[in-house]
């Protein structure tokens, strides 16, 4: 792709261009490149797999190296950020020389020239870093073959179609504004979703013995430094001053919920000690990164912070999983697991790290559930196990999180009386399930795409009038469906009924219920569902079987 573009513009600059998981990008400086461009692009790189150039590798001392790439300001920069003693490789395919430590093909007519796709253009800061220069980033994705490539740009379709900032604002879930950037706002319709959510989190931790607390939204700087946050966490946080003393807005809850521990002496009856928070948080993200619900800078953590003694580890873990589980088989998510271990920058010691993982590891097989070891991205303060939903077009999101934590109870002297009369050091477990009550949210838009279950639907059935004078039956029937709970809207607008029942499709409302003269006459309903399946009810069994699915989560 740099080839083909240093062809069509000569006076265009190379930054850098990786492959992803999912395909390619290059970073250019010089053009303002448009969606048009990539077609023509597109044709030239085809000239060069068709033209069978050998791809050469080759390493050249840093004055040869320089001189080579004297006309590309960030290949220099690059080559200047390499150790003095490194070895610096370029590959050459015909007169293209780029600075890259490969591995390549070895010829670019290895390439099916067919199976390959620029796919978009965005705004990339040089280096990630918001100071630095704006340059232009082309993607692209290519696979071995051309069927290949068409099964990868149908699912991009689907992903394009099911996108949760399109459907947020054709179903009026959120809003996202200039006046508080990577904070969205949450519409009528969208905040029945989110209490719904709510509400099913609530009746799950009543259920399972959680204690439901709320922590300040700022808390004092000492205390984020002791907790381990200030170094580790500090370049994400918000400050502010209050009374000349510094203080952070919280981007996590766990040291408030230690504050809730600390309150009281606690004995070894009360453990474990469970305590459920929807905290509100605060992250600072850059702005390149933010997407709508998926990464925001504020929102709701589904936490639980449980203390527990070194007894109680494995069976409180697999209560936790066994929770987890159920309110993804409710959504319909399979999952898989990873095991995440230490990272470099981390608190605590090898002996501790080891017991923990170890802890963590043995519950999982107990629970006989595979799993894949995630080397190095455990928490600053423990391992972890994340869980990582698939919805319905085979994506992968990580939510759930299950993290065993020995040093914030250390740091904070947290003790409780054991049945030996004397102090010991409970283990904190740090556990979400939704992972962010928003995000959450925005992987349910893209799942149903936009065709909620009828227990979270914004709006679960529609009633149309054939004409005005069906209207006093239709009132009665929202009468009847507001008495039971169910959220419905009436449209008795002076509009063709095919134009009605058009537009309750495009808000993907669950049942569309259609009175006219038979239906008054007999004292029944008439229904469509979102399967076009057309069916006649009396009210009461109506009513009965949106109970039932409300009931049962459908």
């Amino acid at each position: 792709m740099a080839h083909a573009v240093k062809r069509l513009y000569p006076e265009v600059k190379l930054a850098i261009g990786p492959s992803t998981d999912d395909g390619f990008y290059y970073d250019f400086d010089g053009k303002n490149f448009e969606l048009s461009d990539l077609e023509k692009i597109e044709k030239v790189m085809r000239d060069i797999i068709l033209e069978s150039h050998k791809i050469e590798r080759f390493t050249l001392g840093r004055e040869k190296a320089f001189e080579i790439m004297y006309n590309e300001p960030y290949k220099v920069e690059l080559i200047n950020n390499l150790p003095e003693d490194s070895e610096i490789i370029f590959y050459r395919q015909d007169s293209f020389i780029d600075l890259c430590s490969g591995p390549h093909l070895n010829s670019t007519n290895d390439v099916d020239p067919n199976s390959f796709k620029l796919i978009n253009l965005a705004g990339a800061y040089w280096r990630g870093d918001e100071k630095n220069k704006m340059l232009t980033r082309i993607y692209g994705t290519a696979f071995f073959n051309e069927n290949d490539l068409k099964k990868y740009l149908e699912f991009l379709e689907q992903s394009k179609l099911r996108d949760h900032r399109k459907l947020g604002k054709k179903l009026e879930l959120f809003m996202l504004s200039d006046e508080s950037i990577g904070m969205p706002f949450f519409l009528p319709n969208g905040q029945i979703i989110k209490n719904n959510l709510v509400n099913f989190w609530r009746e799950i931790h009543e259920k399972n013995n959680y204690q439901e607390i709320s922590t300040p939204l700022i808390l004092n700087k000492n205390l984020w430094i002791r907790s381990g946050h200030w170094d580790h966490y500090k370049n994400n946080m918000y400050f502010t001053k209050i009374d000349d003393l510094e203080n952070a807005v919280k981007p996590m809850n766990c040291p408030g919920s230690i504050l809730v521990y600390k309150l009281n002496s606690k004995s070894y009856r009360d453990l474990p000690i469970r305590l459920a928070e929807l905290g509100l948080v605060h992250r600072h993200e850059k702005s390149g990164t933010l997407h709508g619900l998926m990464r925001a800078r504020c929102f709701t953590q589904d936490d639980a912070h449980i203390f527990v003694s070194q007894e109680q580890i494995q069976e409180e873990i697999k209560k936790i999983i066994d929770i987890i589980s159920k309110v993804y088989k409710i959504f319909g998510f399979n999952f898989f697991i990873e095991l995440s271990t230490r990272p470099e920058n981390s608190m605590g010691d090898d002996l501790t790290w080891e017991e923990a993982t170890k802890a963590l590891e043995i519950s999982l097989r107990e629970k006989k559930l595979d799993f894949k070891i995630n080397e190095g991205d455990g928490a600053f303060y423990g391992p972890k196990i994340d869980f990582h939903i698939k919805d319905c077009i085979n994506r992968n999101w990580q939510c759930g999180t299950i993290q065993l934590d020995f040093q914030m109870p250390e740091k904070f002297d947290l003790e409780y009386i054991g049945n030996d009369n004397k102090k010991h050091r409970p283990i904190m477990i740090h556990r979400v399930i939704f992972g962010s009550v928003e995000r959450f949210i925005g992987i349910l838009i893209e799942h149903y795409g936009g065709n909620f279950p009828l227990w979270i639907s914004p709006m679960q059935v529609k009633i149309l009038t054939i004409s005005e004078k069906f209207n006093s039956y239709a009132q009665s029937i929202q009468e009847n469906l507001k008495k039971n709970n169910i959220r419905s809207e009436l449209d008795i607008r002076q509009e063709k009924i095919g134009y009605k029942i058009r537009e309750a499709i495009l808000k993907k409302v669950n049942y569309i219920v259609i009175i006219g003269d038979n239906e008054e006459k007999n004292n029944i309903i008439s229904i469509r569902t979102r399967d076009k399946i057309n069916k006649e009810f009396k009210i009461d069994d109506f009513l009965n079987k949106l109970k039932k699915e409300i009931l049962e989560r459908l």
